[in-house]
């Protein structure tokens, strides 16, 4: 794999954590959100992630073996919202409580968000560290044939 190779995969490593970083971010930020523009409380996103070329782990392997390149990153392949049922929750005096007194609420738990996004924070860091590990490499083998 080149330098040039591992650092564009990094590259793409980055970009897919930082997007999913976004989306967390919009998920805590619409947490309260009990009515967005079709009427309904805010839907949980979710980015679905996928590798940039469509092989199996032996395709890999064979092409690893031969001295071929490996991969090439990751991408977000589409955005979901969470089919999961909204929460219901009893606030009689709310703006948006049905006859019995009820509110749906987002279907979005702090927690899962924010463990998620520490998730998230660490592959960033992850890639980052990768990035700068091939930088020094490339740098070193500069300073070998220099």
């Amino acid at each position: 794999m080149s330098f040039f190779k591992s650092i564009n995969t990094s590259a793409t490593g980055l970009t897919a954590e930082r997007l999913r970083m976004d989306i967390i971010s919009k998920n805590i930020a619409n947490a309260n959100t009990t009515r967005t523009s079709s009427g309904m409380p805010y839907r949980r996103q979710v980015p679905i992630f996928k590798e940039k070329e469509g092989k199996t782990f032996t395709d890999f392997l064979n092409d690893a073996k031969n001295g071929n390149k490996v991969g090439n990153g990751v991408e977000v392949s589409a955005i979901v919202e969470d089919k999961s049922p909204f929460k219901r929750i009893y606030n009689p005096g709310h703006p948006e409580a049905d006859e019995k007194g009820y509110v749906l609420m987002p279907n979005i738990d702090i927690v899962t968000e924010m463990i998620n996004l520490i998730s998230a924070s660490r592959a960033y860091e992850a890639n980052v560290t990768s990035l700068n590990n091939s930088k020094s490499m490339a740098i070193k083998a500069l300073e070998i044939g220099g």
